[in-house]
């Protein structure tokens, strides 16, 4: 049963295929009949845009983020409690200036004992030189009697060991002397770190704090965060290379800088770092942007657009990017050209593309001069005749041309290449 339904339909599709053929025929017949010996095919309307000459920038714009050219904590050296801090968040902080203090009344009581541990000392000095006096003197005496006969030769043995042992008690109590002063230094330096200063060796004598960790009356152990302070002219911006613009890179560069923050306006800047390797996670390799930032208008944590000025060709021939057109895996354009009797035809010209600015592009390849076609080089082929739709400009659309338009048997049109068909260098 399903052969007996499926021939019927069968039949019917072969019988319209061979109608259609039919059809097709006679209207190609009559199409021929119809056109005159010798008659030329109608010029295609296009759109056209001139060629150029001058200097090309390859620009490309990577996103990023601020950070500051240098940061650092600070904390104090000793535990204690915090008294008060001096400075807070946003104000400005001077090298070398005081930005808390700590309770300080233990070191206080510290120094004092060794002070009082120093005098001891040196009282102890004091009294061991006076010893020592007295036994040069009794030594003296025993020798004089021993040489006279009075005194035995034991009595000068006694008053020599005397001699030395106050000698001995000299040095010591001068050790005990030097050691008292090294701990009172010592005290004096624990109760100098109660007043926590922030100090930095490189950069600019004033920075701004950023960041505030504590507040007064709390208890804090040794190298407990206070403070963050940070460096904020010059302040520098940072964003990602991909692989493919790694290789132009080079410090020095000039880049151009955009935020949110200040819509409109620029800032800017150069490359100062170039990471010399790449993120295995993303293949891009981090670049730094040393950026002025006199008014400090630039904040770390901001994000930023800069764009980078890769490389620049002072003498290049520039086109249209519409002008493009892939022909055969082949990438060129459509040269507008006289046709000798008072028309334009247009011939088609292989090219390399080169740097690409916005919507113009640099080319390389002979005989790209004049005009170029911008539009309608679907309907066009080398040698075609053309007229130029709106006398020489490539916007607007085009007028509508019908089959009999394009040039039969003249085989693929050339196919405008679309947006991103072709990365430029």
């Amino acid at each position: 049963m399903p052969l007996k339904r499926t021939l019927p339909t069968l039949v019917l599709l072969a019988a319209a295929t061979a109608l259609a053929w039919g059809i097709l025929e006679r209207l190609s017949k009559l199409e021929e009949a119809a056109a005159p010996a010798g008659s030329e095919l109608l010029p295609v309307p296009v759109g056209v845009g001139p060629v150029e000459r001058g200097p090309m920038t390859l620009r490309r714009t990577f996103s990023g983020t601020l950070e500051s050219t240098a940061e650092f904590v600070v904390a104090p050296r000793v535990a204690g409690r915090l008294q008060r801090l001096e400075v807070d968040l946003g104000d400005t902080v001077a090298r070398g200036q005081v930005v808390a203090y700590l309770d300080d009344e233990e070191f206080v009581q510290t120094v004092h004992q060794a002070e009082a541990d120093l005098a001891v000392a040196e009282a102890g000095h004091s009294e061991a030189k006076s010893a020592l006096e007295i036994a040069e003197r009794a030594l003296r005496r025993a020798e004089s009697l021993r040489q006279e006969g009075v005194a035995s030769e034991s009595y000068l043995d006694v008053a020599k060991a005397d001699e030395l042992a106050s000698r001995a008690r000299v040095e010591v109590t001068k050790a005990n002397i030097a050691r008292a002063e090294a701990t009172l230094e010592a005290a004096r330096i624990r109760l100098g770190y109660a007043r926590v200063t922030a100090d930095w060796s490189a950069g600019d004598d004033r920075r701004v704090v950023a960041q505030r960790f504590v507040h007064p009356g709390g208890t804090v152990s040794a190298s407990t965060a206070l403070l963050s302070i940070a460096e904020l002219d010059p302040i520098v911006g940072v964003v990602h290379v991909p692989e493919r613009d790694y290789a132009r890179l080079g410090v020095g560069q000039r880049a151009t800088l955009t935020t949110d923050t200040h819509p409109g306006r620029t800032f800017e800047g150069r490359v100062a770092r170039i990471a010399p390797v790449f993120r295995s996670s993303t293949r891009q390799a981090r670049v730094e942007l040393l950026v002025d930032n006199a008014g400090e208008e630039l904040k770390p944590g901001m994000f930023i657009r800069a764009t980078l000025e890769l490389e620049r060709i002072e003498d290049a021939t520039i086109v249209p990017f519409d002008a493009l057109t892939q022909r055969d895996t082949r990438t060129g354009v459509f040269v507008v050209e006289p046709d000798g009797a008072g028309g334009e035809r247009v011939a088609w010209r292989p090219v390399e593309v080169g740097v690409r600015d916005g919507d113009r592009v640099e080319v390389r390849g002979p005989g790209v001069v004049g005009r170029v076609v911008t539009l309608g080089q679907e309907l066009c082929d080398d040698g075609a005749r053309v007229t130029v739709a709106g006398g020489a400009s490539s916007a607007g659309p085009l007028p509508a041309a019908g089959a009999a338009d394009a040039p039969p048997g003249t085989g693929a049109p050339g196919t405008p290449v679309a947006p991103g068909a072709l990365g430029s260098r």
